[in-house]
């Protein structure tokens, strides 16, 4: 097939694609998938996307975003098969279009934001206006692996400012930061962190995780409080 000439033709080709596959006539294993059967191979397709990045692999990056954008495209068409509530990929891209320009009133709206923080926080709040959440800590997925579970409580907590009280290991953890320069360290001094924990017979992923929860509890705290 020809390359594409405008930005985004090909797309059109990949739902082309999908529609013969699950078509009679078709793909029988293809045709047999469901959400739930495609679960496993959704998680497998985001790692692997990760790992070429982290690997700074540009052509496996290509390639993995392509089977990372078939599995968008595979659950928007056995939606759209759907009796009782289908919906298609123009929905779904109708519904990302709307919320990327609710969400950046910044720059289609007459709001101001100068700084990454400050995009970052109106998100936030905006994101809870829209789905009535009380908290920014609201609809975390609690099954993400913990350490990335940490990282969104941390960030999305982040517009409570100094109103939020400071972590109790805060100290320790600025001191042990004193003599790390670069990401290379911090990894090795996580490293470090979940050896002597499990030295201690502590798991490292249970441990961050329910430290996440009790920040989580202290976040809510503070915004009842607010």
């Amino acid at each position: 097939m020809p390359a594409a000439s405008r930005p985004g033709e090909r797309l059109l080709d990949l739902v082309a694609v999908m529609d013969r596959l699950r078509s009679p006539g078709g793909c029988p294993w293809d045709a047999r998938q469901t959400h739930a059967s495609l679960v496993e191979f959704l998680i497998e397709e985001a790692y692997e996307t990760v790992e070429a990045i982290e690997e700074s692999d540009r052509a496996g990056l290509r390639e993995e975003l392509g089977d990372l954008l078939l599995q968008v495209i595979f659950h928007a068409r056995i939606a759209a098969e759907d009796s009782d509530d289908p919906w298609t990929i123009d929905d779904v891209a109708d519904g990302i279009v709307e919320k990327l320009i609710a969400r950046h009133p910044h720059v289609f709206g007459e709001a101001t934001a100068e700084t990454a923080e400050q995009v970052e926080a109106n998100w936030h709040a905006q994101k809870a206006r829209e789905k009535g959440r009380a908290s920014v800590t609201d609809g975390i997925p609690a099954a993400l692996p913990a350490l990335v579970h940490a990282g969104k409580v941390i960030s999305r907590s982040a517009a409570l400012g100094e109103a939020l009280p400071a972590l109790p290991s805060d100290a320790a953890a600025r001191s042990a930061m004193a003599d790390v320069d670069d990401e290379e360290a911090f990894g090795d001094l996580l490293m470090a962190l979940v050896a002597a924990g499990r030295d201690r017979g502590y798991d490292a992923e249970t441990a961050t995780r329910l430290a996440s929860r009790r920040r989580m509890a202290v976040i809510r705290e503070t915004e009842a409080g607010a």
